[in-house]
């Protein structure tokens, strides 16, 4: 998983009242904000963080959610719909699942 950008920090015009983080100002404050949401929503995968210029994000499209497989070669396996009534994680699962099966 890469961890972009949070999309409704507190301190944006579009605050997430439930949400209790400001939009981190460093790499390592992002770091931090990826380990707690790991954390918080107990995933088993590995996370990496984008850049501060939001590399990932802006290459990927990936607002407002998007969730992409990626074969090893960098080819890109699946491309779910654009979040939130495009974003399907079972249907990712199931791409993932036949990409490691060989599918």
């Amino acid at each position: 998983m890469v961890y972009v950008r949070e999309a409704h920090p507190s301190d944006s015009n579009w605050a997430d009242p439930m949400l209790k983080l400001a939009d981190p100002k460093s790499h390592e404050a992002r770091r931090g904000v990826a380990r707690q949401c790991s954390s918080a929503l107990k995933l088993e995968m590995p996370t990496v963080v984008d850049t501060m210029e939001d590399t990932v994000s802006l290459a990927y499209n990936g607002w407002p959610e998007r969730i992409y497989v990626v074969r090893p070669d960098g080819v890109i396996h699946y491309r779910g719909g654009l979040g939130p009534f495009g974003f399907n994680p079972r249907e990712a699962r199931d791409a993932l699942a036949g990409l490691l099966e060989g599918k």
